[in-house]
This record gives structure tokens, sequence and C-alpha cells, in this order.
């Protein structure tokens, strides 16, 4: 935590973080050019930025991308002000603004003290998802393998809802559940919101695990949205809170509340 606070002492970084608020996935190139610093010197916060989790790369070809990382600042939240409810505590403005900033997607890194085959499980055995998710998910994870989502009493299929990648203990992709309107009913969505969202082209997430000693780095990314997409900032809104209860199940045995 000391890192991350060191990481925002400096404005040159904030200006960073800014950057790709405003834009996610950024490459090199393309961060100094917006900001007008030196290759090396944003090479060199971009590095203490990325040492602090602030930041997190992807790669796209042969470019590396820079994404903004909410989950330090998500620990910091759950460490002086997770015995509130969340959506009432306008500390968190901030983080929501932060995520509702990526134009394109969603990525976000965290590490957590377990190992690559428990965290796999995690992923996909309904017994695990339904206890820090409340979402229980029958694959076979394969790749071309139908995913039905159970949720809320319902259940979710579509042909176009399916598994596109799948090594086990290091990486898996599927593409997002379809929205109905049973679903929006049940969770309280209005017919505009539902009309949005299904207007919309079917996004993808995908887990990317990788052993560091004895922690797990996680890394997930939500992508193939459209511009100004709903479903973006509905989801962007979702994992963090996600994300955390899969560490504490992982780490503790028993997952925070499912909202």
């Amino acid at each position: 935590m000391d890192e991350v606070f060191k990481a925002l002492a400096d404005p040159s970084r904030r200006h960073l973080l800014d950057s790709l608020n405003r834009q996610n996935g950024q490459t090199l190139r393309e961060l100094c050019s917006g900001l007008g610093m030196a290759r090396q010197s944003v090479s060199k916060h971009l590095a203490v930025l990325e040492a602090a989790g602030l930041v997190t790369t992807t790669w796209r070809g042969r470019e590396k991308l820079h994404h903004l990382n909410v989950e330090p600042v998500n620990a910091i939240a759950d460490r002086w002000i997770s015995r509130y409810h969340r959506g009432r505590v306008q500390a968190l403005a901030d983080l929501k603004t932060a995520l509702e900033g990526s134009p394109m997607s969603f990525v976000y890194t965290t590490y957590i003290a377990t190992t690559p085959e428990k965290l796999w499980q995690a992923l996909v055995d309904p017994a695990f998802t339904s206890r820090y998710w409340g979402v229980e998910f029958v694959s076979e994870w394969t790749a071309g393998a139908p995913v039905v989502w159970k949720v809320s009493g319902l259940e979710i299929a579509d042909p176009e809802q399916v598994v596109l990648e799948s090594v086990p203990h290091e990486r898996l992709s599927y593409t997002w559940h379809t929205f109905t309107p049973e679903f929006a009913g049940k969770h309280g969505f209005s017919e505009d919101w539902l009309k949005a969202v299904t207007a919309e082209g079917r996004s993808k997430v995908t887990f990317e695990i990788e052993e560091m000693g004895k922690l797990v780095k996680l890394t997930v990314t939500h992508d193939d949205f459209d511009a100004g997409s709903t479903v973006l900032e509905q989801v962007s809104q979702g994992w963090p809170s996600i994300l955390s209860n899969l560490k504490t199940f992982l780490e503790t045995g028993s997952p925070l509340p499912v909202e």
C-alpha cells in the first residue's frame, strides 16, 4: 500500500493515470505524444505505476498496451470503509469515474495467495462461482462449448454464448451472456436499458493466470465493446466487487457477501 501512495504522490504519474482514465489501453508512444513528456521519463514513471499495481499491461501483436488498474484503489477502500455499503459511500465516486473512463475495455489485475489449479476451479466450478459471484456456470469448458448462466433463478443460454479459449490453469475466455427481458425484469432494469444493451455487439471476457511464487497473478480483460457501451459501464462497476470476493474466498475460505 505504501507503493501506491508513493506512486500517486508524483503529479507526472497522476497525469499518466488521468490519460489512461480518458483513453485506456495506450502504447508508450501514444502516452508520450498525449502528455508531451520524453519517452524515457514516461517509461520510468510507468515502471513505478506498474510496481504499485496501478497500471497493468497487455500485448496486441507487437504493441504493449497500458491499462489503468483499479485493484489497489479498491483494496484501500476495502481497508477503511468496508463496513459501509459501497453504494452509499461517496469516497468510491472517484473509483466509479475511473472505471467508466475506459472507452473500449475493462482490465483488472490482482494477486491472490492461491495456486493456479485452485483459481481455475474457482472460475469454472458452479459450486464455487455461486458463492462469490452469485452465478452458476454450466459448460464443458472447451473451445466452442456453450456456457449456460444460472442466476437469480433464471437460466440464460444462447448459441453465441460460448467458450472462446480454454487452457486449464493458464487462460480462459468466453463471450458475455445474452440480456433477456427476464433478466432485466429480475434485476429491476428498465425497458430503455434493455433496448440499449441488446443493440450492442457481444463482448467477451478473458482470464489470464500466471503463477508468481506463492501468489497467482490474475488479469481480467473484458473487451470488444461498442463505443459508449452501456454494458461496459455496467460491468466496470461489477467486476471489482466480484474479483474482491474471489480473492477473499480463495484466501480465507469465506467470500464477502454477494450483492
